[in-house]
C-alpha cells in the first residue's frame, strides 16, 4: 500500500476512533444522571444505557483505536527518516500516549457503571470529555504546522482553547441549572 493510502486509513480511524471517545463520556454523563431517576426509569434507561456503551466501545471505539495505531505505526515505517527526526512527532506521540491512557480509563469507567459505581459526577464527566478535546487541537495543530508552528503561541493558544471549554461548560451548567 502506498504512503497516501495509508495516511487517508490513518485519518479515517483517528477520526472514528475520536468519535467514540467524545460519545463515550456523554453516554457516562446520561448514565450517572439517570441515577437521580425513579427506579423503573433508572433500571430501564441504566440497562439501555450498558448496552450502548457496550456496542459503542467494542463495535467502534476499540478497533478505530486499534487500527489508528496500526496505520499510524505503518506511517512511520514507510517514512522512518523522516518521523523519527521530527520534533513535531515526538509531541504529537505524547498527546497519542495521553490519548491510550484516556482510552483506558474510559474503558475502566464503562466497567464501574455497568457493576454500579458512580465514581464521577456528571460535571466531572463534562470536564473529563474536554480532555480529548485538548488532545484533538493539540495533535491537528502540531500535524497541521508541523515544525513552523511557534511554541509560544501554540502553547498560549493550547491553554486559551482549554479555558475557553471550561468557561463553556461553567455557562453551560447555570444555563441546565436555570431550566430545569
Amino acid at each position: 500500500m502506498d504512503f497516501d493510502t495509508v495516511k487517508a486509513l490513518h485519518i479515517i480511524f483517528v477520526v472514528s476512533w475520536f468519535a467514540g471517545l467524545f460519545y463515550i463520556v456523554r453516554l457516562f454523563v446520561y448514565h450517572t444522571e439517570a441515577q437521580e431517576k425513579d427506579e423503573l426509569e433508572k433500571s430501564i434507561l441504566s440497562t439501555q444505557f450498558e448496552i450502548m456503551e457496550k456496542r459503542l466501545w467494542w463495535i467502534i471505539t476499540t478497533p478505530a483505536m486499534i487500527l489508528t495505531i496500526i496505520f499510524g505505526i505503518w506511517m512511520i515505517l514507510l517514512n522512518s527518516n523522516y518521523y523519527l527526526q521530527a520534533g513535531w512527532m515526538h509531541i504529537k506521540l505524547s498527546f497519542v500516549a495521553l490519548l491510550l491512557v484516556y482510552h483506558f480509563v474510559c474503558q475502566k469507567m464503562i466497567k464501574d457503571l455497568a457493576n454500579g459505581k458512580f465514581n464521577w459526577k456528571s460535571n466531572s464527566l463534562r470536564l473529563w470529555n474536554e480532555l480529548a478535546t485538548l488532545c484533538l487541537v493539540a495533535i491537528v495543530f502540531l500535524v497541521s504546522l508541523k515544525d513552523s508552528m511557534n511554541w509560544i503561541k501554540g502553547t498560549v493558544g493550547f491553554f486559551a482553547v482549554a479555558i475557553g471549554l471550561m468557561v463553556l461548560i461553567k455557562v453551560y451548567k447555570r444555563y441546565r441549572i436555570k431550566n430545569k
